[in-house]
């Protein structure tokens, strides 16, 4: 990380490290059963660092990034052999009020931006070099709304890690030393009824999420029968050690089409840490006791990739190829 200067150059596709955007896409696919499909996807994995670059370098001061994930099922097909260890399909999880689905996706496209025009002709150029090999199961468009916030009104990403913490929680270390600097993404597009939130009282709210709503502290809920989302989103193991996960959520919406959503991404270097986060969401600690958030934010996705390093997702390309 300290050797970038995001000023001077196009960003490297696979970094995740990439400063937080004002714009993202998001782009959901899966690849076509024959040989032809996995040929064609492996050719423009390959060069997709060269796409980024053919577009990002048209505005440096517009940051523009991307970065592929890879789900497991596609990734047998690419590299039989080898795969990153914790890497599997989302599990759907079944809690006593709320379920989270598992649904397809052989590839993620997670593009950032602080232009949406340079998204959107980032997505565009990626979707005509794929053709006919994939179909688009997701694409959302998000947005930073105000001061980081989501449509719900709170700010978002507060916890993520940064520094020296960032690598040290989202990429991939010596414990998968074949898939170092690499990070697990988990992402799902939850839809808000904001018309139930706007009912409900500022200070439930703030309950409910764990923060005070417009400075944004944090509020202690230790004592409290019932954990806030801050609380069931912490994770610790054993040993009371905490394990961060870097997010990128972006609001997204169609007010003409009474959508308001947000959609989550997490990038992590222990798949399990956003396992236990979401089963701690789910299924409730103690169990019963679930996530609040959940009676007004329901997930409508739940897909799981690898996003391995430029280096190692040529690699995996090239052998795809031949």
């Amino acid at each position: 990380m300290s050797g970038k200067n995001w000023d001077r150059v196009p960003i490297d596709a696979q970094s995740v490290d990439a400063p937080l955007s004002l714009a993202a896409l998001f782009l959901v696919v899966t690849v076509g059963s024959d040989n032809a499909a996995l040929s064609k996807v492996a050719s423009v994995l390959g060069a997709l660092d060269d796409l980024v670059k053919n577009v990002g370098f048209r505005d440096l001061s517009g940051r523009l990034s991307c970065i592929a994930g890879i789900g497991a099922e596609f990734w047998a097909r690419l590299s039989p052999d080898r795969r990153p260890r914790e890497l599997k399909a989302f599990a759907s999880i079944a809690g006593p009020v709320h379920s989270a689905p598992s649904t397809p996706g052989d590839l993620l496209f997670h593009i950032r931006a602080d232009r949406s025009d340079m998204c959107f002709e980032l997505e565009r150029i990626l979707l005509d070099s794929l053709g006919g090999s994939v179909t688009v199961v997701d694409e959302v468009a998000g947005f930073r709304y105000f001061d980081a916030r989501d449509l719900l009104g709170f700010v978002d990403g507060t916890a993520n890690p940064t520094g020296l913490d960032l690598p040290a929680s989202a990429l991939v270390g010596n414990e998968d030393a074949e898939f170092a600097g690499g990070s697990y993404v988990v992402v799902q597009k939850y839809l808000h009824d904001l018309n139930a939130w706007a009912e409900t009282p500022t200070n439930l709210q703030e309950e409910i999420i764990g923060r005070t709503k417009i400075d944004n502290i944090e509020i202690d809920d230790d004592d409290k029968p019932r954990k806030s989302h801050k609380s069931l989103a912490t994770i610790e193991d054993d040993a009371g050690n905490e394990y961060d996960i870097l997010r990128d959520n972006m609001p997204f919406g169609r007010p003409g089409q009474k959508e308001f959503g947000t959609y989550f991404i997490g990038y992590t270097r222990y798949l399990w840490v956003i396992e236990k986060m979401l089963q701690r969401m789910y299924v409730g600690e103690p169990p019963g006791a679930y996530d609040r958030l959940l009676d007004f934010s329901t997930p409508h996705t739940g897909t799981t990739f690898f996003a391995p390093t430029r280096p190692t997702l040529q690699q995996l390309a090239e052998a795809a190829r031949n």
